[in-house]
């Protein structure tokens, strides 16, 4: 955001040590804190170390609670919150959150909308590897939505594969697939994880390399 006006109160929209973690840091920059918390989570630790916190989602579930967008917004606006902070996980790649926060005057800390559209979802960020000419992992395109397409794209691909939420990382929404018998199993619970996670089911395919090493 091009606003210059300084942040005096920061609201973590994530839970647990994440939370944790971001209030420490913003208590060395001392900046006040704002958590919050789903009604499961009352009685959670992050709860208890900022300097405020708020009941969030209500009526929602435990993890759906810290997706829901308008009402983090909302409260960040009632509330005189300059910066939200997503963490990572739950909301931390979703663009919708960003550009809530832009239309709301409130600063995102983390990439622009623009840019966690075109790398907050992996099948845009592979697309936008191959073009600029980055050697990427066979696999689809775009998210499978059926069971049939993620068959035929496993073939194609060669087996093991990998099952990858398209909307989040972190190690949530993914399953190993070793053979077509495992695939339509896995696939159903790799979509169900990234839905819980991150608000949104789609997965893609990717070859699985057993002893890959990031770099």
């Amino acid at each position: 955001m091009k606003s210059s006006r300084p942040i005096r109160k920061l609201l973590a929209a994530n839970r647990s040590e994440i939370a944790i973690r971001i209030f420490r840091a913003a208590n060395e920059l001392g900046l006040r804190t704002v958590a919050i918390y789903s009604k499961e989570d009352r009685l959670a630790l992050h709860r208890f170390k900022a300097d405020e916190a708020y009941l969030i989602g209500a009526g929602k579930g435990p993890v759906e609670a810290y997706l829901d967008i308008p009402g983090i917004v909302a409260l960040a606006k009632e509330k005189e919150v300059d910066a939200i902070h997503p963490g990572y996980g739950f909301l931390s790649e979703n663009p919708a959150l960003a550009r809530a926060c832009e239309k709301a005057g409130i600063k995102f800390v983390g990439p622009t909308p623009e840019l966690l559209e075109l790398l907050g979802d992996k099948t845009a960020a592979r697309r936008l590897a191959a073009t600029a000419g980055v050697a990427v992992l066979p696999g689809t395109a775009e998210p499978v939505k059926t069971s049939a397409a993620a068959h035929k794209a496993a073939d194609e691909i060669g087996y093991p594969v990998m099952v990858k939420a398209a909307m989040g990382g972190g190690g949530r929404g993914m399953r190993v697939v070793r053979d077509a018998e495992e695939l339509d199993r896995l696939l159903e619970e790799a979509q169900g994880e990234a839905r819980s996670a991150f608000g949104d089911g789609s997965v893609f395919l990717e070859k699985y390399l057993a002893r890959a090493r990031h770099l």
